[in-house]
């Protein structure tokens, strides 16, 4: 899930230019090549380098981003002229949620205390299918802290059936039946 609101609104107007123009899949190659660009180390580099001319550094980036459409190149030269590079990655997740949005795809974030298997992580992706009543694009993450069970995130939802969680709810249910 994008948290960089910047890189959402860069992202947002991207999709609006696209969608208006039936160019979304250009763009999303687009936006992707932009990030893979300025999240090279050895270009991040040149581009911060105080000694190289700011005309160089636009000559690079017509150079690598040769062949993509006018308005995406016009994107890359915007955020190397206002030093803002490093939101293309989250510009190009952004743009990418956006356009499995239109198409009905969902993003979810499956928290567990151990990895899961392949097996395990297909069925999870079964039931939130039906949960969100479409295709799901799942991602995992591992925290020991909630010692069982599952959090899920999808968009705004949190569903939230971790062992610490249910022993917290557990806890509160015994405080108060002591009062």
């Amino acid at each position: 899930m994008i948290r960089d609101v910047a890189a959402k609104r860069y992202a947002e107007a991207a999709y609006l230019i696209a969608r208006e123009n039936g160019t979304e899949e250009a763009w999303s190659d687009g936006v992707s090549a932009i990030s893979a660009l300025y999240s090279d180390p050895r270009a991040t580099a040149f581009f911060l380098n105080s000694q190289v001319p700011p005309k160089e550094k636009q000559a690079l980036v017509q150079k690598t981003l040769e062949g993509l459409q006018k308005e995406v190149l016009s994107l890359a030269l915007i955020l190397l002229r206002r030093g803002r590079t490093s939101l293309a990655p989250g510009i190009a997740d952004a743009y990418q949620e956006l356009l499995d949005e239109a198409r009905g795809v969902s993003h979810a974030t499956v928290t567990t205390a151990v990895a899961l298997s392949d097996e395990e992580l297909e069925v999870v992706k079964k039931k939130l299918a039906e949960i969100a009543g479409g295709e799901v694009v799942v991602e995992t993450e591992v925290d020991e802290e909630i010692l069982g069970g599952v959090v899920v995130r999808i968009g705004d939802r949190l569903i939230d059936g971790s062992t610490r969680n249910r022993l917290l709810a557990l806890k509160q249910k015994l405080a108060g039946a002591r009062s």
